[in-house]
């Protein structure tokens, strides 16, 4: 959109990439994450569309170093709190 711009200012060109370099680089990238993985996810390809898509786990690993989720609180507890309400 401002290739106008940075064409005047430092003579930076884009170069447009051919869809056989995009899938491969996006391949590669792909396949640089599932190999650091423990357990590899199934691929399925749906012919009928064409799409890739991975069953990854519920719980990626470096998902595992993250703290957990804070619990939630009932609303009994909230109001209730342990203390006698008539005191």
């Amino acid at each position: 959109m401002f290739n106008f711009i940075k064409s005047r200012i430092g003579g930076i060109k884009t170069v447009a990439e051919t869809q056989r370099q995009t899938i491969d680089r996006a391949l590669a990238e792909v396949n640089e994450v599932v190999a650091l993985m423990i357990d590899k996810p199934k691929v399925t390809i749906d012919p009928a569309t064409g799409s890739v898509t991975l069953d990854l786990p519920d719980q990626m690993p470096d998902e595992a170093l993250a703290l957990p989720a804070p619990e939630t609180v009932a609303e009994g507890d909230i109001e209730g709190s342990g203390e006698d309400k008539a005191a």
